[in-house]
């Protein structure tokens, strides 16, 4: 959001999109967990989220959701396209079962210890503790999410992204991609060494956008491969919604466009190798992704948030404690670009307290408060002396230095930078003393 908005006010032609997730087995686990259907329960947390963003003033220009009819239609003909380039193939594949709920545990419905760094608690698909994507058999000692038993293995059919057909071009993009921050480049470089292999597509659970391949009846989408799908579709949506379709090629297939994505470390791997490749394989000439700004991990008082231990702050809650503007403030001020960093109460208040209201708020308070008093609301004109021109100088060069920042989307260095204006002006303030010349 706070990109967004320094695009906009340099009067760039931006959309803003996001949306909500509302396939794959984390929503259906806690949809058989709570007894009711999955779309009963995305219906109610799609708008509960939906009303949260808007209430943390985050100026999407369309916040959708993968239940789109737009958006299952757009996934269905890209991925035929996929299929009819020759990058989709089929194997038999031994998947887990539990006896006991007889159901398939794809991703999320089966969990066990990660095979690269011992965490015993990684899922299916990937371990959020050091990023690998994985596979079910992989994992050591698997057991079904739901009831905690040792599933069966089975043998069914799968469909796959040939990615090792596609590996030379997302190399390619990768190796010569020097917008990629550190980590992603060093984790997506890390995955190409190892070798790119095929990878399913298609899952046996029910909820989720129906497989449209040739004697695929029964299988959806995996989540992720459809999900990422979405910043096209949702960009698809809101020009058909103000009736101008064609309006969406201008940022995904205009060559002069930048496609910019804000995500967490753990999911580089989705967005800087998994969609890269399926934009490439659809043979469409989409612009490759412009960056991936990829933050590493905000820690809560030194421990990883977590919904199941109760750690961190909800953000509806959030909005009871501070305004928005604080909020937002703290967070970029905070914002883990380089390294983790951890959010405490104690750093909050001091950021709030000597950052923004000392420095920031202060300046402007004395600022607007002076022209008021002093010139009735109009700022004067005037001859500049070399101590004022001084001053000014070296304010412009934070406001320079702000804004290489944000155009490398550094976004806390952007604000230092900004915070370091205000120090000036106060600086210029105490020793001009303008009050003290008229």
């Amino acid at each position: 959001d706070v990109f967004t908005r320094y695009l906009r006010l340099k009067g760039d032609d931006v959309i803003f999109v996001s949306g909500s997730d509302e396939h794959g087995t984390p929503i259906e686990v806690e949809a058989l967990q709570l007894g009711i259907k999955p779309k009963e329960l995305t219906d109610r947390m799609h708008e509960i989220v939906k009303r949260l963003f808007e209430l943390w003033e985050i100026s999407f220009d369309n916040y959708t959701r993968t239940e789109s009819p737009v958006h299952k239609e757009f996934v269905k003909g890209f991925f035929m396209k996929l299929y009819n380039n020759g990058y989709i193939i089929t194997r038999e594949d031994e998947v887990p079962y539990c006896p006991k709920d007889k159901i398939y545990l794809p991703d999320r419905f089966i969990i066990g210890t990660c095979p690269y760094c011992g965490y015993p608690y990684a899922r299916g698909d990937q371990c959020e503790n050091c990023g690998r994507l994985l596979e079910p058999k992989l994992l050591i000692n698997p057991r079904c999410a739901i009831c905690g038993s040792k599933p069966t293995w089975v043998k069914t059919k799968h469909w796959y992204l040939d990615l090792t057909k596609l590996e030379g071009k997302v190399r390619e993009y990768v190796e010569g991609n020097t917008a990629l921050p550190e980590n992603a480049r060093q984790m997506s470089l890390g995955m190409l060494k190892e070798g790119l292999k095929p990878r399913a597509i298609t899952r046996d659970n029910k909820w989720g956008i129906e497989a449209p391949f040739p004697g695929a009846e029964g299988k959806t989408i995996y989540v992720w491969f459809e999900a990422v799908l979405g910043y096209i579709s949702a960009t698809i949506e809101y020009h058909r919604n103000k009736n101008s379709e064609d309006e969406w090629k201008k940022f995904w297939l205009d060559e002069n466009s930048r496609v910019v994505f804000f995500v967490g470390k753990d999911n580089i791997p989705f967005h800087v190798i998994l969609l890269p490749a399926m934009l490439i394989a659809s043979g469409d000439p989409y612009v490759m992704p412009y960056t991936t700004a990829s933050t590493e991990y905000l820690l809560f008082e030194g421990k990883k948030f977590s919904k199941s231990q109760r750690i961190g702050i909800w953000i509806d809650e959030a909005l009871a404690l501070m305004p928005v503007d604080y909020w937002r403030f703290v967070l970029i001020y905070q914002r883990p670009e380089g390294r983790d960093t951890s959010f405490t109460w104690h750093q909050a208040l001091e950021i709030i307290n000597s950052v923004l209201n000392d420095v920031i708020g202060n300046f402007i308070h004395r600022v607007l408060t002076f022209i008021a008093t002093r010139f009735n609301g109009v700022v004067p004109g005037g001859d500049l002396k070399d101590v004022d021109i001084r001053y000014r100088d070296e304010a412009l060069a934070h406001f320079k230095n702000a804004e290489d920042h944000y155009e490398k989307i550094e976004l806390r260095d952007a604000l230092l930078e900004t915070v370091e204006i205000a120090r000036v002006g106060n600086k210029y303030l105490n020793e001009r003393q303008p009050w003290e010349l008229i």
